[in-house]
Parts: structure tokens; C-alpha cells; sequence
């Protein structure tokens, strides 16, 4: 035991992290079952515009440390997410890693959202249409390009030059200001949104049969995209069933258990079927786990040590 703490900022976890290999790290994590503890999401709403949210505990079989993760979401600030994830040796308790959580967030988020995206949409789907420019949907499409092709690209988002900019890295067009996310949607085979929308933007027949969804702004109570009319006429497929009635998109929109086809773990081990047909209409509404910050964050401290990346801080003497 060393005592000594490894920081590693958003400049640092850039440097560490890769697309290829942090996708294969959260694909082993689904198809493994993840951990065998229920994951814990805490959050509470401050006398502020924002909230607070833990995440614990962060566990992956085969990794000898877990993850403690603290968030402030203020959705009027610039990033809008701020806090630390904590790796903790799993023998020990020390304190080895402090990392910024928005990297390690957007990152997890967005490539477990570009995995659930491929795997549920139609193998020859080429229109894609994202709602919310944002660090999580920016992430998505990275990940998306690392696994399959498309054909076109629509960007919606509230900001015209931030929708510009997106397409541009990613080669797609900004929507025209009278077009909303219905309209844009419409002639999508995949629907990425990432949003802070308190109100659903898009309704049941708004989308193509055999069309995808992806929604990630669902991610603690009142947060909606979707309308419930939408969840229940579509195979709804979450990362964890519990979490998605008591804070995400199911609860939100006052549904069940039975609402829901399963889980992305599931569907990758082959225990339940993704998409049925060419016509069904597949949603995939994440909440976001635990596990999946540790299964980065360990990536990143290992990287981290053998390059000699990071600032080292004794927090015990």
C-alpha cells in the first residue's frame, strides 16, 4: 500500500482512452452480467437549479478495485455534469485513482449507447438522425463509426451552431430551424437523443416501422423523450430493469417491469431476443450503471501508471 492517489484529468483520460477498446471492455462487461451486487444510483434534487447523484458500487468480476462516482448536474451550466469518480483497491480500500467524471461519464454513456444501437438497430439501417448535439451523442457516433456505416446524417439540436458543428465532424447536415426532432425523426432508421428534456419529443407514430431508438436524456425522474404511448408500442430494452421503473425512462412514463423486453445484458448473452423482425420498432433507454465507470476508470489507471500519465497526491499524510 503507497498511500499515494493518482489525478487524472479530462485531458489526461483523453489521452488514455480509445474508442476500439473501451467498446470491447463494455461489451465483455454486458456479456459477463456485470455485477453481482444491484447497482445503487442516489440522487437528491438541491435548493438550486441542480442535483446531486452517487453511483456505488462499481464492480466488474476479474477487476481487484471498485468505483465510487459523485456528480453535480446543473443543466444552465457549461459542462453541465461535474464531479469525480473514486477507484478504491477492493482489498484494501486505498484510494488509487481520482478521475473527472464527465469524461469517464460521456465516454461510458456514449459507447454503451453506440453498443445497444447496433445491436438492436437492422443491420442495413443508413439514416440516422441525432437530437441533442452533446458530449454523449458526439461519443455515440464515434463508437457507432467503429462498428458499422450509414449513409446520412441529421442533426437536431436547440443550438444551430453547436448542430453545425456536430454534423460537420461526424459529415452530416444541421436541420433547417423549422424542423423538429418529430420531423426529423420520421425518416430515420436510427434515432440517437441526448437531451435534458423534461417533456417526451417523440410520440408514437413518429418513427418507420422497423426503425431504432436510443434515448440517454432519461436518466432520473421527470427526465423524458420518449411519450409512454412510444415505450409501450415499442421492444423496449433497458440496462437494468429496476433502475429504468424507479428513475428512468419506464417510471417517468408510469409503466412496469412488463413494460420492458429486457436487458442489453440479455440480449448479448443470447437469453433474450433483441430485434424480431424488420418491422419491429426497438427502443434502448439506459439509465447507466455503476460497473460500466469502473470498467474505464480501471482501463484508464492501468494506462495511466505505464505511461506515466497523471499527477500523484498523498491524501493520508
Amino acid at each position: 500500500m503507497t498511500d499515494v492517489t493518482l489525478l487524472l484529468s479530462r485531458s489526461d483520460l483523453e489521452k488514455l482512452l480509445d474508442v476500439d477498446a473501451c467498446t470491447e471492455a463494455l461489451e465483455q462487461g454486458f456479456r459477463s452480467g456485470s455485477s453481482p451486487f444491484a447497482p445503487q444510483r442516489v440522487r437528491t434534487d438541491l435548493p438550486g437549479p441542480g442535483t446531486a447523484t452517487a453511483l456505488i458500487p462499481g464492480l466488474v468480476e476479474g477487476v481487484p478495485a471498485y468505483t465510487v462516482k459523485i456528480n453535480a448536474k446543473f443543466p444552465g451550466s457549461q459542462p453541465a455534469l461535474r464531479g469525480v469518480v473514486c477507484l478504491h483497491d477492493l482489498g484494501t480500500g486505498e484510494l488509487l485513482a481520482v478521475m473527472d467524471s464527465t469524461t469517464v461519464t460521456a465516454w461510458r454513456t456514449g459507447l454503451s449507447a453506440a453498443l445497444g444501437t447496433h445491436v438492436l438497430a437492422r443491420p442495413g439501417a443508413s439514416r440516422i438522425t441525432v437530437v441533442g448535439a452533446g458530449a454523449q451523442a458526439d461519443l455515440v457516433m464515434r463508437g457507432l463509426a467503429a462498428l458499422r456505416s450509414w449513409n446520412d446524417l441529421v442533426v437536431c439540436d436547440l443550438h444551430r451552431e453547436r448542430a453545425e458543428d456536430f454534423a460537420k465532424r461526424h459529415g452530416g447536415i444541421a436541420t433547417t430551424e423549422d424542423r423538429d426532432p418529430r420531423t426529423a425523426a420520421r425518416d430515420a432508421d436510427i434515432v440517437v437523443l441526448a437531451t435534458w428534456s423534461r417533456a417526451p419529443l417523440l410520440d408514437d407514430g413518429d418513427l418507420m416501422p422497423g426503425a431504432h431508438v436510443t434515448s440517454l436524456g432519461a436518466d432520473e425522474p421527470g427526465k423524458a423523450e420518449l411519450s409512454a404511448e412510444l415505450l409501450t408500442a415499442g421492444r423496449v430494452i433497458v440496462d437494468d430493469v429496476s433502475l429504468a421503473v424507479a428513475m428512468g425512462a419506464l417510471g417517468t412514463a408510469e409503466l412496469t417491469t412488463t413494460d420492458t423486453a429486457g436487458t442489453l445484458s440479455q440480449v448479448l448473452r443470447g437469453t433474450v431476443p433483441g430485434r424480431r423482425s424488420d418491422t419491429d420498432v426497438t427502443i434502448y433507454t439506459p439509465v447507466g450503471l455503476p460497473w460500466q465507470d469502473l470498467v474505464l476508470a480501471w482501463m484508464a489507471y492501468q494506462r495511466a501508471l505505464a505511461t506515466n500519465i497523471g499527477s500523484r497526491f498523498d491524501f493520508v499524510s
